[in-house]
């Protein structure tokens, strides 16, 4: 031990020990999502819920703050300085909040999230409805315990968890000017789309042979599978641990667009637990930045590179080799194919461009739900009034396909969406940093080479982990804040070829 930074080290010390508990509850999680049987349910809320209060018990330990108060004044190097910060941060979050409440937030979203598996497909929105208004009830006090605590409004108080630093009036400017400009960037595209002839698919597609394709794109994509797994779930998620990474996807014989590119967003964020930096390991700072870092991550993968013409060029001879030879996969039609832009019901089946407006209608709703202007039974209306205004599509009375549809609600995951899109928007900018620091970029990835934009993932993004806020972290990977341009100036090239 460092004699020097005693306090110091002894925080060092206990957050490791809440590392390892971590650890446990995120496969327990991954478990319940992929494996648990249906009659585990209710045991394993419970002992989710008690391991979830012993972590905030340890987290909220007292003595704690006289550490922080003491480390504070150490000698403590650059690094040590970053980690007693986000050590800090973390300490005030979980002191905002009473042990009571965290267990009865996890009860309520374990059982919520258990009966919305059975729910969704009977399209019983009166039975999910009941169980929700206890979440949203619990995520209400949550929100009030914070926003008193850090001076800011309920919302702004539970982006904190998911994007720190990151604020409602934020969101405001950068999604306003996305919605200026993106409905006729829609338009344009869906015109110039409607002129392309576009050959579907035959399937059944075994599932087995999807399997074997997703692990053979995962391993060209990086992925370590002596650190990780492919499973299935209801919905598709990335857990575990930078040790451990759990990756789900979800399979239909029908089609397999879903499943691969699913499989291939998920990679995304494996790679980055994956490659989050191993000396840090244990302490706040060596976790991912926020969900919207990470979300930049999966879709630099789906989006900016899964979907880049290059890459599509070799996705299409493995296509061929497992589901045998048909018009589909010729390389141009199936570039069309996967960036056919389509107004759908379904979040995660939408296409990069209409994508963002189902966060936009989320976004809107959980706002509201949060700061209390609106109720869980007013939803259904509000979401079918926004789905057709923003996308033209008519949910009414298909709740499965409507405001049931996801599961971040069901745990109470309320300012969460956001990151969907401002994770498009970094990874937009990312790679337009990569082409300004390596012209030859897009022929890289023609040629199959990926190992540039690994590489400067690793270096940018991955190994500085929550080493500096979002701001400096990006101000320092790309040269600049965060900006929409750059997801436009992506869209208009892609789509229009401009």
């Amino acid at each position: 031990m460092n004699t020097k930074t005693p306090a110091y080290d002894d925080l060092a010390a206990a957050n490791r020990r809440i590392h390892r508990l971590e650890h446990l509850q995120s496969i327990a999680y991954w478990d319940q999502a992929a494996v648990m049987p249906p009659k585990g349910s209710e045991a394993r809320a419970a002992a989710l819920a008690e391991l979830g209060v012993l972590i905030h018990g340890q987290r909220c330990e007292p003595a704690r703050r006289d550490l922080i108060g003491r480390a504070a004044q150490e000698p403590l190097d650059d690094d040590q300085q970053a980690n007693l910060r986000e050590t800090r941060r973390e300490f005030e979050m979980a002191t905002a909040l009473p042990a009571a409440l965290v267990e009865a937030k996890q009860i309520a979203g374990s059982r919520c999230e258990h009966a919305w598996r059975r729910q969704r497909p009977a399209n019983d929105w009166p039975g999910f409805a009941e169980n929700l208004r206890e979440v949203v009830s619990l995520a209400r006090q949550e929100a009030e315990l914070l926003s008193q605590h850090f001076g800011c409004s309920r919302y702004d108080a539970m982006l904190q968890r998911y994007e720190p630093g990151m604020s409602n009036a934020e969101l405001e400017r950068l999604f306003g000017d996305l919605a200026s400009w993106l409905p006729g960037l829609v338009t344009q595209v869906r015109e110039k789309q409607s002129r392309e002839d576009v050959i579907e698919p035959q399937g059944p597609f075994d599932i087995g042979a999807q399997r074997a394709l997703c692990e053979r794109v995962m391993r060209r994509l990086g992925f370590d599978f002596e650190a990780g797994r492919l499973d299935v779930s209801a919905h598709p998620f990335s857990g575990g641990v930078p040790e451990d990474v759990r990756l789900t996807t979800r399979y239909r014989e029908d089609e397999f667009i879903t499943s691969l590119m699913g499989t291939i967003h998920e990679t995304g964020h494996g790679r980055y637990e994956q490659n989050l930096p191993r000396p840090w390991l244990g302490q706040p700072m060596a976790q991912a930045r926020s969900m919207a870092i990470h979300e930049s991550q999966s879709l630099s993968f789906e989006m900016q590179l899964g979907q880049h013409p290059g890459f599509v060029a070799q996705l299409a001879p493995l296509l061929v080799e497992t589901f045998g030879d048909q018009p589909a996969f010729e390389t141009e039609n199936l570039q069309r194919l996967l960036t056919r832009v389509k107004p759908g019901f379904i979040r995660v089946d939408a296409d990069e461009l209409t994508y963002p407006a189902h966060v936009l209608l989320r976004w809107g709703i959980e706002r509201a739900l949060i700061e209390g202007d609106i109720e869980v039974a007013d939803i259904p209306a509000l979401w079918d009034e926004q789905m057709m205004k923003l996308l033209g599509v008519d949910t009414r009375g298909n709740y499965r396909d409507g405001p049931m549809q996801d599961i971040h609600w069901t745990d109470g995951s309320f300012g969460y969406f956001p990151c969907y899109t401002l994770g498009a928007m970094y990874a937009a900018q990312w790679f337009a940093a990569m082409r300004r620091a390596r012209p030859a970029l897009d022929e890289d990835i023609a040629q199959g080479n990926f190992t540039p934009i690994f590489d400067w993932l690793r270096e940018n993004i991955w190994q500085s982990a929550s080493r500096w806020t979002t701001a400096e972290l990006t101000q320092r990977a790309s040269g600049g804040a965060l900006d929409t341009v750059h997801l436009r100036r992506h869209l208009e090239s892609r789509y229009l070829g401009e």
